[in-house]
């Protein structure tokens, strides 16, 4: 009654064809000497019989688990479990499992989620790092998705080439003052977005970077900007690192009686699921995640194929960069003249 339960086993699928469990086992791993009419009646009874094979006996035979591990650097961001999604499409695709981690943004979290995921048996793991920090060892093999400018990275997208789109964007607009927001000057990823922004600004532009986190140190979570104050300075662009810090950028201006895009215009980056629904609809850069997701997974696969799990073995082909998509929607638009001093002071 019990191997009733629990479906068909090789045994009773050989039963019934008059055949070796050894020959069935073969023809359903595709290893062995069996001819190809032999293995297609064996699959072909196997899935009449809803036969599904053991992944723990698969993985006492091949000594792999056909799991991979997912660590997110924080998983609160709505950015990660849309990249989570991805991830677990193309590891589905090549056949693999997935069990997910988050560091919680916190380094030292980070290095206990690696260390319960090889607990647990993953074949490999991808790795989204938290900021500023560096993976050396993970005693299985390892995807890296971070920014290009990170050492021993896998795939990434170009987010410096996406900052230039945004430069771009503004330059064409007519704006000549911009002032880029981000959350945290550790972050690699917002430094090189922000790098790519100034490189797209003409000649005779004018940028200044705000620092979320400073300004945070000083008037505690969640303060204001001031960014009446920015416009009163001239400023016509907010060109936030990511579409969170564009949306408090776009909450402030508005509670201050500032238009967007008529005054000033206002961009993120991520295309996060709420950025074109919010008002006005937010211009910003998009990631290709299901194409990062495909090469990294593809990267890890091809190594843990060609060996078995060694300690620190890292995917350490060249960095492969994946263009950034601009998506212009409403929140930018031409440079308005600069307000009268009476129309400023009533902001």
């Amino acid at each position: 009654m019990a191997s009733s339960r629990s479906g068909p086993n090789l045994s009773r699928i050989a039963t019934s064809l008059g055949v070796s469990i050894a020959t069935v086992s073969n023809a359903l791993s595709g290893k062995g000497r069996v001819s190809g009419q032999l293995v297609e009646r064996i699959r072909e009874h196997a899935a009449e019989l809803g036969y599904v094979p053991s992944q723990a006996g698969r993985a006492l035979r091949t000594g792999r688990s056909g799991v991979l591990g997912l660590v997110l650097a924080d998983i609160a961001n709505p950015l990660f479990p849309k990249i989570a999604q991805a991830i677990e499409f193309a590891a589905s695709t090549a056949g693999y499992g997935v069990l997910i981690a988050d560091s919680r943004g916190d380094a030292a979290a980070q290095t206990d989620a690696i260390n319960r995921l090889v607990e647990r048996g993953v074949d490999g793991m991808v790795i989204i790092p938290r900021r500023a920090t560096r993976i050396s060892s993970a005693a299985c093999p390892v995807a890296l998705i971070d920014t290009p400018s990170t050492p021993g990275n896998t795939v990434s997208a170009d987010h410096w080439q996406g900052g230039r789109e945004i430069g771009v964007h503004l330059a064409d607009l007519g704006h000549q003052r911009i002032l880029i927001i981000g959350n945290n000057q550790e972050s690699s990823v917002q430094n090189d977005r922000a790098d790519g922004i100034r490189a797209g600004m003409d000649a005779g532009m004018h940028s200044e970077t705000l620092w979320i986190g400073k300004v945070e140190q000083d008037g505690g979570s969640g303060c204001p900007l001031g960014l009446a104050e920015k416009v009163r300075e001239g400023f016509t662009a907010f060109a936030a690192l990511s579409d969170l810090q564009a949306l408090r950028a776009l909450t402030e201006l508005q509670q201050a009686g500032i238009s967007v895009p008529g005054d000033v215009s206002v961009t993120g980056f991520d295309d996060l699921i709420w950025s074109p629904v919010v008002t006005p609809s937010l211009t910003t850069v998009r990631m290709d995640m299901d194409r990062i997701a495909g090469i990294a997974v593809s990267a890890l696969a091809d190594t843990i194929r060609k060996s078995h799990a060694r300690e620190g073995v890292l995917v350490t082909a060249e960095i492969e960069r994946v263009a950034m998509q601009l998506i212009v929607r409403q929140s930018s638009g031409p440079a308005s003249p600069a307000p009268k001093t009476s129309e400023m002071e009533n902001m």
